[in-house]
């Protein structure tokens, strides 16, 4: 895609205006690194034009791809010039949060990618001990409605299906709920008071969520109040 124009925000748009484009560097500078990853963080994107689009991220340099060693597969590192994106991409968010939220639908809700970000979310530090099981369950879905946390040392990974341990913390309330507290549209304590969220489990932990389930990036963001113009 090219515009013809001696201009620098055509020539920045001529690689980043492209669909996912943007959505793909977002999760790279937020630790995205292998391909399955990635497609976790992106929803709908085919693998076709995932592929297509990392292809031409690294053709313009923005990323490098290595061999994981001893694998097949590969990982994905952003390039100084990618992460020096990183203050736009946090102000594309910001202006979003301020201006677009109500454009979002139920069905804007993806219980993929928050997980995929929930799990990111954990702080294994703040946790007791070496082992902790967390086990959310979002009310509103038909089929998968339980997800499990589970953390062991400094490694925290999802299951879909009940990995017969005993839970620490369990977590019950609808997708939307989750998303407004980890994203800092309402606290914990908030969510919790009115009912919108259940939480369960041991004291130690359940007394301080918000240490080690650490907020998303807007949480500090400013929740203006947009007047019609």
């Amino acid at each position: 895609m090219k515009y013809g124009q001696y201009c620098p925000i055509s020539t920045a748009t001529e690689i980043l205006g492209e669909k996912w484009t943007i959505l793909i560097i977002r999760e790279l500078l937020m630790g995205g690194r292998r391909f399955n990853t990635l497609q976790r963080g992106l929803g709908d994107i085919s693998p076709a034009l995932l592929t297509a689009r990392l292809k031409s991220l690294e053709q313009q340099r923005m990323l490098v791809k290595r061999r994981v060693q001893g694998q097949k597969t590969f990982e994905y590192y952003p390039t100084p010039a990618c992460q020096a994106l990183l203050p736009v991409i946090l102000a594309i968010g910001e202006w979003g949060i301020v201006w677009t939220k109500e454009n979002m639908l139920d069905s804007d809700f993806d219980v993929e990618m928050l997980m995929l970000y929930l799990e990111r979310a954990v702080d294994p530090s703040k946790l007791i001990g070496d082992e902790s099981v967390i086990q959310f369950k979002f009310i509103d879905l038909e089929e998968q409605k339980d997800f499990w946390l589970l953390v062991k040392g400094q490694n925290v990974d999802l299951c879909i299906t009940d990995p017969g341990k005993d839970v620490n913390v369990y977590l019950n309330c609808a997708i939307r709920t989750m998303y407004e507290v980890w994203m800092g549209d309402r606290t914990f304590r908030d969510a919790i008071n009115s009912g919108d969220l259940k939480v369960q489990g041991e004291p130690a932990l359940t007394r301080n969520i918000g240490a080690w389930l650490r907020p998303g990036a807007f949480a500090e963001t400013p929740r203006l109040q947009v007047v019609a113009g």
